[in-house]
């Protein structure tokens, strides 16, 4: 009998289900309060409205926290899980450089195509702790220097496979990518400017085509090549 299958003590056992339903508890107040920041952003979140909202009382959703802070930055750490899971990781599924470069802007624009309606909180957080330092703007800020720095990763393994030109400046490269997202969301969401999306898509397009490596040529076949791909 391996560890694993030995039997928990009745103390252990209770132990192990309360841990896990407080687990279980705290993980649907926070998606309850992910759902609640889209729409009134991570300031306007607090134990009160929360506790509202899930129909727990205020000091059953404090004891899973602690401080309004630190429930603001549970909300924060949550979106960039779910941002990596929709956006980050499918794309690493796509070959090196230029392919992968496409799949994580395409991500990209997928979900920003979605929280046009329901918003972001990478965008919306920036406007409420742009000039309020502390913990919960600390959280936001690494959050999207992380993407960022995923993003620029990218883009060099771009040039460093030959998809971009090697003169390609990354961090601007990028200052534009961000812009076209940034300026979706404005034409979008605030304006309601049709075709918004098409776009952006052909944006990114117009700085590929400005930084894009000319494609390899592709060998040409020997005449006893071609002879003998005909016979066969």
């Amino acid at each position: 009998m391996s560890v694993s299958e030995l039997p928990l003590k009745p103390g252990r056992a209770r132990e192990g289900r309360a841990l896990q339903k407080g687990q279980q508890t705290k993980a649907a107040i926070v998606d309850a309060a992910l759902g609640l920041a889209t729409q009134i952003g991570v300031e306007g979140l607090s134990i009160g409205a929360l506790a509202e909202v899930t129909q727990m009382s205020k000091s059953g959703v404090f004891a899973h926290f602690g401080s309004r802070e630190e429930l603001q930055i549970s909300v924060i750490r949550e979106y960039h899980r779910r941002f990596e899971e929709e956006v980050f990781y499918p794309a690493m599924r796509a070959p090196r450089g230029l392919p992968r470069l496409r799949a994580l802007f395409a991500n990209w624009m997928k979900r920003t195509s979605v929280e046009i309606d329901s918003g972001c909180i990478y965008i919306s957080g920036a406007v409420e702790f742009d000039d309020r330092p502390g913990p919960v703007r600390d959280a936001l800020a690494s959050s999207v220097a992380t993407w960022h720095a995923a993003m620029k990763r990218s883009i060099t393994v771009a040039k460093e496979e030959g998809h971009l030109l090697a003169d390609v400046d990354e961090e601007q490269m990028l200052f534009e990518i961000h812009g076209l997202i940034l300026a979706l969301h404005y034409e979008a969401r605030f304006l309601k400017t049709p075709g918004s999306i098409a776009r952006a898509n052909a944006g990114f397009d117009n700085i590929l085509r400005r930084c894009g490596a000319a494609p390899a040529a592709r060998p040409t076949k020997s005449p006893r090549t071609t002879k003998t791909a005909s016979k066969e």
